[in-house]
């Protein structure tokens, strides 16, 4: 179900990239579903149409590409099951926009070929790892069995340098139907060259800051017409964020009466503390007024857009 775009053995970082625009890949598939933290599906259209450079990969990422081959190591010292790299770019040959970059293959005693992943988790992640796997690599390692045709994947991890675990997850045809057909309508927008819309990720909210990083002064449009349904949905948001912060609040004061002054209490399987902390902060106001020079030589300006939405 898969055909090789290309060994990828020999493959610069810099074609690497230009083979990735061809398709979306298995790292793209929680993106494409707005569940990615650190970019955007905009950011993605942006990179795959060639509007934006690709986002250089971070210290995390670095590390975890270092340490696969330990992590492949490790898997198949503890399961005795072999693992096979994979040096090539795979294709979907049903639906061509969607690639493979395969850590690894291996044998599964029921269900043949399986496909084999390989991570690194910070230690302030171990929780995500306890019961499942994240929601992003659940979706990565179904769009590598969309794209392969294999019943299930083998996917280890190293959490915090000192803590291996690995699980074996099925494929779920009703997950691959959905991301097929997110991503097969996130691909039109490639090929159409429009843009995806605006979510309400927190990736979509900096890559809007990253673009339009000031304002124009006094500077003046009139919305298109649908502004008003979006400010109307504003409204309500608005509205329910204050109602549910009114709620949290009183629930907060309620446990602090309970506690009083002791510092920490219990409830079943939940422990609740109200802990006397101390915190030394610069008195800037004082350091302007007596050290105005010493102040401006230390003052550091920041910039930033403030959005409000209020009646005329």
């Amino acid at each position: 179900m898969a055909r090789v775009v290309v060994n990828t053995e020999n493959l610069s970082y810099a074609e690497w990239l230009e083979y990735r625009k061809s398709g979306i890949g298995g790292s793209d598939a929680s993106v494409v579903c707005g569940i990615n933290k650190y970019k955007s599906p905009v950011e993605l259209w942006m990179e795959k149409t060639n509007r934006l450079p690709y986002q250089q990969a971070g210290e995390a990422a670095y590390w975890g590409t270092q340490l696969e081959p330990m992590v492949r190591t490790e898997f198949t010292k503890r399961t005795g099951i072999e693992v096979r790299t994979v040096k090539q770019l795979l294709q979907s040959e049903d639906n061509p926009f969607m690639m493979a970059n395969l850590d690894g293959i291996c044998e599964h005693p029921d269900l043949g070929t399986c496909v084999f992943e390989a991570k690194t988790a910070s230690a302030y992640k171990a929780g995500e790892w306890e019961d499942f796997i994240p929601a992003e690599y659940m979706l990565q390692i179904q769009h590598y069995m969309a794209v392969t045709g294999y019943k299930g994947t083998y996917i280890s991890v190293l959490i915090g340098g000192n803590t291996f675990k690995w699980k074996f997850i099925e494929r779920d045809d009703e997950m691959i139907a959905m991301l097929i057909s997110l991503e097969a309508d996130f691909w039109e927008h490639i090929t159409n060259d429009t843009p995806p819309p605006i979510d309400g990720s927190e990736a979509s909210e900096r890559f809007l800051a990253d673009r339009f990083p000031n304002s124009v002064p006094k500077s003046q449009i009139a919305l298109p017409d649908n502004a008003a349904e979006i400010i109307s949905e504003y409204d309500k948001a608005c509205e329910q964020l204050a109602e549910m912060t009114e709620r949290k609040q009183k629930a907060e004061n309620l446990l602090k009466e309970m506690l009083g002054n002791n510092e920490i209490g219990t409830s079943g399987s939940r422990v609740i503390s109200w802990k006397s902390m101390s915190q030394e902060r610069l008195d800037t106001k004082t350091l302007k007024a007596e050290h105005p020079a010493l102040y401006q030589k230390y003052a550091n300006k920041i910039s930033y857009r403030r959005f409000s939405v209020k009646a005329v």
